[in-house]
């Protein structure tokens, strides 16, 4: 693919030189980003016009809620709903874009004048420390946690990104000793090349798995945007990079780089920062970072290794949080606190007690049926790729009643097929399944029924699913349960995005049980 890249400079000498430009954004949607531009850049006195091809009438929560704040000059704003017109692109001193439309055969963003995003304008105007996420799977966990771990432990920080907070709407309260931890997806990575404005002091790359294979088309591609969180890294700054191995038939093409034989070894040969590895095993001699051993009792310890010390510490002791992958996902924040100059007791305590991060494994709800059992509910709705919904059915170390299903994403399903089936035993097998109707559940039923699995639906709302699993549960005796909702897909059709089918899951839930 021929990537696009981005101007150097910007269509803005400084923050206070947006006073009367003409500004489009292009997006106001519904989860903050669009929202939180449009009040940034009124604020900072610019004439705003806010494009989106969905209409008023799906946009009136957001529209509202910018008409009814008195702080808002609304004379200088513009609303363009339900079209995108091609002079509003043409006649902008910049737009901005919203990362998830493509630049490439775009004749709205071709007529720019000048192109930036939230994150750009944020990382071009503020000197505060970066903390870097990307990957496939855990990184809003990884965020999360470090937000959580930093905080509590006393720093002023700010959490943003792709975990839908704006970092415009916080841009006026940072300096250079409050780090910042931003989420970022391959497209806002995307968003950012050529623009030389990312420099992490620590950036982290999470399990690379198969995702967006339906805009991206292969794996290289896809890693390409990734590659972007280290680029301008250099020996003052951290990187961090999975040390285990890639799922078959994942990892790089070795024509193409023959010095990797997985995604995180590629990664640590091309960054010119400090390079700590992570893993489930000890890293070894000629690597540095954090790993996972048994400590006494057979208790779960993680360990750090750094290039100044003498031997491993222990930075980590149990979590509050289920799954394996959580384990992995909390490490790393316990290496930034550590890199952070957090003492390894304090970042043990702190993150031992984290609870977790909202919709991905959220517990929010118990109830107890006629028999006595009690049934703990979890809201995964951010699972949004199989392998994420795989984790989830063996996140408890006993057999779930899992609701899952959706909207096909391109990409081999092959993983949760293989957890749902267990046809080799290796798995905790799923106790029962309810399936919400989609393209990605018409792909794995026929595979459930080959091998003689029971499952349930698909249902065509979540409505429908939800009273199934009330009437089976009602009756139900044994031991407590965990029930979960983790799609491993997306949600098109049915809601208007994870966030919203989230919500619905947890109103539903608590309605019903």
């Amino acid at each position: 693919m021929d990537f696009h890249s981005y101007s150097k400079t910007c269509a803005f000498s400084s923050i206070n030189a947006i006073r009367d430009k003409h500004v489009t954004i292009m997006g106001l949607g519904l989860n903050g980003g669009g929202e939180a531009a449009v009040r940034f850049f009124l604020k900072k006195g610019a004439y705003v016009l806010v494009t989106d091809m969905k209409t008023q009438e799906q946009l009136q929560a957001t529209v509202d809620k910018i008409n009814n704040d008195p702080e808002l000059d609304t004379s200088r704003l513009t609303y363009r709903l339900g079209e995108h017109r091609i002079e509003d692109f043409e006649n902008a001193d910049c737009v901005i874009k919203n990362p998830g439309v493509k630049y490439e055969g775009n004749k709205y963003l071709a007529a720019a004048k000048a192109i930036e995003t939230d994150l750009s304008i944020f990382l071009r105007f503020t000197d505060c420390p970066i903390i870097a996420v990307t990957g496939s799977k855990g990184k809003s966990s990884t965020v999360s946690a470090i937000y959580y771990g930093l905080k509590t432990a006393g720093y002023k920080t700010f959490l943003g990104g792709n975990i839908t907070v704006s970092p415009l709407t916080f841009i006026d309260e940072v300096s250079l000793d409050t780090p910042v931890v931003i989420e970022f997806s391959s497209w806002q990575l995307a968003d950012l090349r050529g623009r030389g404005v990312l420099k992490p002091h620590i950036s982290i790359i999470t399990k690379i798995v198969p995702d967006h294979q339906n805009w991206y088309g292969n794996m290289e591609d896809y890693v390409a945007d990734k590659r972007l969180i280290y680029a301008n890294q250099d020996g003052g700054d951290y990187s961090i990079f999975d040390f285990d191995g890639d799922e078959p038939g994942t990892g790089p093409d070795t024509a193409l780089h023959p010095n990797a034989d997985t995604w995180g070894n590629l990664f640590a040969d091309e960054s010119k920062a400090t390079v700590l590895r992570y893993g489930k095993t000890g890293i070894g001699e000629k690597n540095f970072g954090v790993w996972q051993e048994k400590g006494p009792g057979n208790t779960w310890v993680g360990k750090v290794l750094l290039p100044h010390m003498n031997k491993p510490e222990t930075i980590l002791r149990g979590l509050s949080v289920p799954g394996d992958h959580m384990k992995t996902n909390v490490l790393n924040a316990a290496l930034v606190m550590y890199l952070m100059g957090i003492p390894a007791d304090k970042t043990a305590k702190i993150l031992g007690e984290w609870q977790g991060v909202e919709h991905r494994l959220q517990y929010f709800h118990s109830w107890k049926n006629q028999a006595g059992v009690q049934f703990k509910f979890y809201n995964d709705t951010c699972a949004t790729v199989p392998e994420a919904a795989a984790a989830a059915t063996q996140a408890f170390e006993k057999p779930v009643v899992l609701l899952t299903g959706g909207t096909d994403k391109g990409l081999e399903l092959n993983k949760f097929t293989e957890a749902v089936i267990n046809k080799d035993g290796n798995f905790t097998p799923v106790k029962a399944m309810y399936f919400l109707a989609g393209t990605a559940t018409d792909k794995i039923l026929p595979e459930l029924d080959k091998a003689g699995v029971k499952y349930n639906g698909p249902f065509a709302s979540l409505a429908e699913a939800l009273d199934a699993i009330n009437a089976d549960l009602q009756t139900a005796a044994g031991e407590d349960e965990a029930v979960v909702f983790s799609p491993g897909a997306t949600s098109f059709g049915m809601f208007a995005n994870e966030f919203d089918r989230g919500n619905q899951f947890m109103a539903g839930v608590k309605e019903r049980f």
